[in-house]
């Protein structure tokens, strides 16, 4: 899933932006936002579907896993 900028608002001097973003890049987003406004931000999330993983990315993530946990990378037959 790429990032994606679904609605903006402004109420008051606020603007409220709503995005659909990968968890994993979300991880680090509460600090990397405190940090860049100097603590004024706030932000919220909410899990609302779940979505398949671009295939670049699942065979990382599947490499990883097999690696951490000791078995053997299986290319499958097509």
């Amino acid at each position: 899933m790429a990032k994606k900028i679904v609605a903006d608002a402004e109420r008051g001097h606020n603007v409220i932006i709503k995005a659909q973003v990968p968890l994993a890049e979300m991880l680090t987003y509460a600090n990397d936002l405190i940090s860049k406004t100097r603590g004024r931000a706030t932000y919220s999330m909410e899990f609302p579907h779940c979505d398949y993983a671009p295939n670049e990315l699942a065979e990382k993530v599947i490499a990883a896993h097999k690696t951490a946990h000791g078995e053997q990378l299986v290319e499958e037959e097509a």
